[in-house]
């Protein structure tokens, strides 16, 4: 059985990470924020040693992506200043390392789906402090690390603790207006959180090369078809109208078409099914846990 210490267990992927690892013959650890400091590397330093797994799976984040504009050290702080400590104390211990990036470390110019090597070009402080973690990690444990890109990352019943996520807070729009406004112009690749838990924890298992992957539910649409199809699901019948926002908003420059392929993990057999049924999925978790 692998042992394995999960940080960021209240996140809405941390969340279902820890349910689900037992089924992958992990045994899971995972302290709360209180417990474990990401950004102070002594502590982290004896937590681990003291734990003693095989994989450290970090989940924790600064994702607040139009506040890092003016919170940059906060966002490099933790994307970038935590992965780096514990890349190295992983190196020092020969424990496997998992952290997680996102499709905005490219600019979205590219036109069709980016996989693992294309060249990153973030757009926003947030994707520099995210592709800055990413350095760090690859640079300072190459053999050991994984960096796992996704997009659009949804799930949980609350979302994120910080900003909720994107079908949360359609269905808030969409409740409390006759009509919401949906950017048309920017494609991306929705993806539920259950789902990239399952295909992050297949990678583990099969003890796959270490390096980049791109994980994300297949298939792409505009965040206005994404919309769509959640009120859809959802049984909500608010008017949804498209809007050219120019890829700006939030007072940020965003990626047009920032679609991943996942390229590796399926040379290993590791798929995550398309984005409609990944949401569908998720809607009626929502309704069951009675969300909506």
């Amino acid at each position: 059985m692998r042992r394995v210490l999960l940080i960021g267990k209240t996140g809405q992927l941390g969340g279902e990470i820890f349910k689900i690892a037992p089924s992958f013959g992990c045994e899971i650890i995972a302290p709360d924020s209180k417990e474990f400091n990401v950004i102070d590397p002594e502590g982290v330093q004896n937590k681990v040693k003291a734990i003693s797994p095989d994989w450290v799976i970090n989940t924790s984040a600064y994702n607040a992506t139009t506040k890092a504009e003016e919170e940059v050290q906060a966002a490099f702080s933790l994307n970038f200043g935590a992965v780096r400590s514990m890349a190295k104390i992983c190196q020092a211990l020969g424990i496997k390392f998992v952290t997680y990036s996102t499709d905005y470390v490219f600019d979205g110019t590219k036109g069709v789906p980016y996989v693992e090597a294309d060249c990153p070009n973030p757009l926003q402080v947030y994707g520099m402090s995210k592709l800055a973690g990413e350095y760090a990690a690859l640079n300072y444990y190459p053999e050991g690390s994984y960096v796992i890109r996704t997009c659009g990352l949804y799930g949980g019943k609350i979302g994120s603790p910080v900003k909720g996520n994107v079908v949360l807070n359609f269905l808030k729009e969409a409740k409390n207006n006759a009509a919401i406004k949906v950017s048309s112009e920017q494609i991306a690749s929705p993806t539920y959180a259950g789902d990239l838990a399952e295909a992050s924890l297949k990678l583990i298992k099969i003890n796959a090369p270490a390096g980049i992957y791109h994980l994300i539910n297949e298939g792409h649409c505009s965040w206005y078809e994404f919309a769509k199809e959640v009120l859809r699901l959802a049984g909500i019948n608010t008017k949804i109208i498209p809007v050219d926002r120019v890829g700006q908003s939030g007072g940020i420059r965003r990626p047009k078409f920032s679609v991943l392929a996942n390229a590796k993990a399926k040379k290993l057999g590791i798929v995550l099914r398309p984005w409609q049924e990944g949401l569908k999925s998720y809607v009626e978790f929502l309704k069951e846990e009675k969300v909506i």
